[in-house]
């Protein structure tokens, strides 16, 4: 059982942030902002979601992008965090489980997600 004012916290944090429906196996942009010194600005993450966890204003996604040399690289990020600006859903992808973990053993052409045909 939550405390209401805590709950009532929550809830006007979530309702601030518009927030677009997606799964796991979709492809995402997020514009995140980084802030060095006194300086801020926006940089664009690009990947898979491969999982989504949580509930409330403690959700959180993780989403997968390949660097350079072909090294996987996985970011957490909370849903209702301040430093996301926007989610912006570009592919959604055909796939047949929650949790997408196995696509880290995976490298190449093994690594693609079909796209989701409607």
């Amino acid at each position: 059982m939550k405390n209401k004012y805590i709950a009532s916290f929550e809830q006007a944090q979530i309702a601030g942030k518009n927030v677009p429906e997606f799964r796991a196996g979709d492809t995402l942009r997020l514009a995140v902002t980084i802030t060095e010194g006194d300086k801020s600005r926006v940089q664009n993450y690009e990947g898979v979601c491969i999982s989504i966890r949580g509930e409330g204003v403690s959700r959180t996604i993780t989403v997968r992008k390949i660097g350079a040399n072909g090294v996987g690289i996985e970011r957490i990020f909370p849903l209702y965090s301040d430093s996301l600006e926007k989610i912006e859903v570009l592919r959604r992808g055909r796939v047949r489980r929650a949790k997408l973990f196995y696509l880290r053993d995976l490298a190449g052409k093994a690594a693609r997600i079909k796209e989701l045909r409607k």
